[in-house]
């Protein structure tokens, strides 16, 4: 929500400083103490009356804005629900159905990046597939973060995609494509990192435009979902293949 709302305001580069799982007198007091070191906006998310009562008349003293990102929230869910509000701490981070979805499917992703398989391709929520250098494994990070279990499998030049792939029937499978010129320069990059030799047909810009183009014939063949990552961060395109995996849940057969 802070990141949002400074993202408003132009030239303007914002310090984060975070206190996380502030939950008594000790942490709090630690916490406003560096607040005064590096004053500036509090967004908080503080349930406790006695802890959220002390935070901000600390930042009544110290004139800086104090804002609850809960309140606007909480009581129109609690009008809409006609249920009081538990004001229990610490509630997000409980070890419910959720949390352990979140773990089997890290678990399941880290095991299934980079075409790894088990045979078990059919079992994931989302495939990313794409040529090499397209964002597939940090999206999969992300999206397995938010509980998809998602599997990476590469397109590589001269070989046929893996029979897997083209059987999957359960999965929203979704490619990844990008322009020419920024996937060789990305690459360009990438060999410069690794101190490895630039002349090579992995940034040559016609094998690169011929890798993209096989790769989007591969997915208009299949009629699988494309996005194009050119000019969108992880979080963009993670956001994009969420939308599209919920289309593709409404689709499903109950």
């Amino acid at each position: 929500m802070a990141r949002a709302v400074c993202a408003q305001f132009d030239n303007v580069k914002a310090i984060e400083h975070i206190y996380g799982l502030v939950r008594g007198d000790k942490q709090l007091e630690k916490t406003v103490t560096n607040i005064a070191l590096y004053p500036g906006p509090v967004f908080f998310s503080l349930v406790n009356p006695v802890l959220r009562d002390r935070l901000e008349s600390a930042c009544v003293h110290l004139r800086i804005p104090c804002l609850s990102v809960l309140d606007p929230f909480i009581q129109p869910m609690a009008t809409f629900l006609n249920v009081p509000v538990s004001g229990k701490t610490g509630a997000k981070h409980t070890m419910d159905q959720e949390y352990f979805q979140r773990i089997t499917a890290l678990n399941y992703t880290m095991a299934h990046d980079d075409g790894q398989s088990q045979g078990d391709l059919d079992e994931a929520d989302i495939i990313l597939t794409g040529v090499s250098r397209t964002s597939k494994t940090p999206t999969c990070m992300y999206l397995a973060n938010r509980g998809f279990k998602t599997a990476n499998v590469p397109l590589v030049p001269g070989i046929d995609p893996p029979p897997e792939l083209l059987a999957a029937t359960r999965p929203l499978i979704v490619g990844l494509t990008t322009t020419t010129e920024r996937l060789t320069q990305i690459r360009k990059n990438r060999l410069l990192t690794l101190q490895e030799q630039a002349q090579t047909d992995y940034i040559d810009p016609e094998i690169v435009q011929k890798e993209i183009t096989d790769a989007r014939r591969l997915f208009a063949r299949k009629n699988w979902s494309v996005i194009d990552v050119s000019r969108r961060s992880i979080e963009e395109v993670a956001a994009a293949v969420m939308n599209l995996y919920q289309e593709h849940s409404d689709r499903e057969p109950a």
